[in-house]
């Protein structure tokens, strides 16, 4: 498909779920597949609300890149934070590089910086709109366009899933897009600081998240049900929108 259908496509998509499932909350990164998708929204004016994780360890470039997505497309940008006494008490006992010791560690940081602040994010929406794509990495590789999330109970939307990098950069360029400084260093893929370093040319574009584990476990579990399953089960069909 040519960038102009695959543009077409997402926005489809996006019109379609919103309409069907709003109210609707977009979860940004501000990775260029989610600054792609923040670039979409804004153009269209599409009835959707924007929010962030800040963990307390994102890279200064990410942070400076919210300031200027606020500037470019007059967006607000709900911004939520890990619950103090739950991050107090895991450093306290645990240090504040725990993460690197065991992948139990790992998830349990995950879940006081990401997963609990989610669970706040998608309170009383109705659909909820993420940056994944099939071709990130081997646990996203069957992403739809829309599954019911049985870990969060609402839909989810993932506009860009049939896109390639290649796509995502096309259309960063052709439209200008805003993007992380942290790309031309290296760094494909941003999560939190001590979590991320820049990959090789020859290496996968998420091989600089959590590289220490094996890559069927470098997720941090905010696409995860409870019992630990990637979510899959409710997926519609890839063709469908709604």
């Amino acid at each position: 498909m040519s960038l102009a259908e695959l543009t077409a496509s997402a926005l489809e998509h996006l019109e379609a779920a919103i309409q069907a499932h709003s109210p609707a909350t977009f979860s940004s990164s501000f990775g260029l597949e989610d600054m792609v998708i923040l670039d979409l929204v804004s153009r269209h004016r599409l009835p959707v609300e924007v929010f962030m994780l800040d963990t307390g360890r994102l890279h200064a470039e990410t942070l400076a890149l919210v300031d200027q997505a606020r500037d470019r497309y007059g967006v607000t940008v709900r911004v939520l934070y890990p619950d103090a006494a739950a991050l107090e008490a895991f450093v306290t006992t645990q240090g504040p590089n725990a993460f690197y010791r065991s992948i139990d560690l790992r998830k349990s940081c995950c879940g006081i910086r990401k997963i609990e602040p989610l669970r706040r994010a998608l309170a009383g929406k109705g659909l909820w709109i993420t940056g994944l794509r099939r071709g990130q990495a081997v646990t996203r590789e069957s992403v739809p366009f829309l599954e019911l999330d049985e870990g969060h109970g609402i839909w989810k939307l993932s506009p860009l899933a049939d896109w390639s990098a290649d796509d995502v950069r096309a259309y960063v360029e052709a439209h200008d897009v805003p993007i992380n400084a942290l790309h031309a260093q290296g760094y494909p893929s941003i999560g939190c600081a001590p979590c991320t370093r820049a990959v090789e040319p020859h290496e996968h574009e998420r091989a600089g998240r959590w590289w220490w584990e094996q890559p069927e476990q470098r997720e941090c579990g905010l696409h995860f049900t409870p019992d630990g399953r990637l979510v899959r089960a409710s997926a519609q069909p890839a063709g469908e929108t709604v």
